[in-house]
């Protein structure tokens, strides 16, 4: 992806590798992302379910769960106050990232009641984290998390600042985890699937919320979906993930408009459109992503691939090489197989 030098990138990741260390065997739930993020633009993940948007999240964070570990890479962070540095060189749990994590980096999860404590109102959880990261009186962080309700748009924020998690509904606690993570105003706003388990009508509302944030504040936004069409709504730049590596990036319009690698092109495919005839089948992508176990060599994606050429996808592995001024690509239809990209030599240096 190309910075045209109008955009501030706060956040290069390269190279990131983060595996699961099991006794069945190591998982690379991701093998190799790289991808910029840039001040208050949209950069939307995509990809199936298990593909590893949400472990790339978890990686920024430092928040991988074990048996996870980053084996490679790099995740550079600019901060506020103009330093520059790489999270993967920092222990989850040191001083300097707990200042990150919630600070300048804030997560929004899929499912808020995993995340809300049900024995505290949710106004004690936002108060924390006010007066964790600021110098502040616990009275002027409960007058903040009011108005931080408000600006979400939670109704009577007065009163709702003393209800518990259960008492409020899908949409809201929603909003409220929004509120908590705009709480010490971060620079990047991480949202996983925000909007999986919620209806149409409250996912509209949560991603126009989400847009009217970021246009006050220019905060970037990295949002993780399976869901083509609100990346499509969304999205100013998108990446491509399949079995824990991208295999596409480019500007939005470009990928929906001019998609060159065969999944995204599968992807888009699946797409219901207004000009579809009624009860056409959809199109879906052949094969079932494989077992992490049980990774195919070569290309990870070959198995399933319309485009396989036999000798090469299934032996050697493709690299993410630009195809034109915007767009990348990590296939054989665009780059000629180099010698050492084969899966022998590869798992050797491992």
């Amino acid at each position: 992806m190309q910075n045209n030098g109008l955009n501030q990138t706060i956040l290069s990741v390269r190279n990131l590798k983060t595996y699961f260390f099991q006794d069945e065997g190591t998982v690379k739930a991701v093998d190799g992302a790289t991808f910029d993020v840039y001040a208050g633009k949209t950069l939307g993940i995509v990809g199936e379910s298990g593909c590893g948007k949400s472990v790339t999240a978890r990686s920024i964070l430092r928040i991988e769960e074990k048996p996870a570990r980053i084996v490679e890479g790099e995740i550079t962070f600019h901060r506020a106050n103009g330093s520059v540095l790489d999270v993967t060189q920092l222990e989850p749990g040191s001083r300097e990232m707990r200042a990150i994590r919630g600070g300048e980096i804030s997560l929004v999860f899929q499912e808020p009641m995993t995340s809300f404590s049900a024995h505290y109102t949710i106004g004690n959880q936002i108060i924390e984290i006010i007066r964790l990261h600021q110098s502040v009186s616990k009275r002027a962080a409960r007058a903040q998390t009011i108005e931080l309700l408000r600006k979400v748009g939670i109704p009577k924020p007065e009163r709702r600042i003393d209800e518990y998690p259960f008492q409020l509904s899908g949409g809201l606690r929603q909003r409220v985890m929004i509120a908590m993570a705009l709480a010490n105003n971060p620079r990047i706003l991480i949202a996983d699937e925000p909007t999986t388990a919620l209806d149409v009508t409250t996912q509209a509302q949560i991603l126009e919320l989400l847009q009217e944030l970021q246009e006050q504040t220019r905060m970037a936004v990295i949002l993780i979906t399976h869901n083509m069409g609100v990346i499509a709504e969304t999205a100013d730049d998108v990446v491509v993930m399949y079995l824990g590596r991208v295999v596409e990036t480019g500007p939005v319009d470009d990928i929906f408009h001019a998609p060159q690698h065969p999944y995204t092109r599968a992807l888009l495919r699946s797409i219901p459109s207004i000009m579809s005839e009624s009860r056409t089948r959809l199109p879906t992508i052949s094969g079932s992503i494989p077992h992490p176990y049980n990774r195919p060599t070569g290309c990870p994606f070959h198995p399933r691939c319309p485009d396989f050429m036999p000798g090469t996808c299934n032996r050697l592995e493709p690299q993410l090489l630009p195809v034109n001024e915007h767009q990348q690509v990590n296939c054989f239809l665009y780059h000629e197989p180099q010698p050492h990209q084969s899966n022998d030599e590869a798992v050797s240096h491992e």
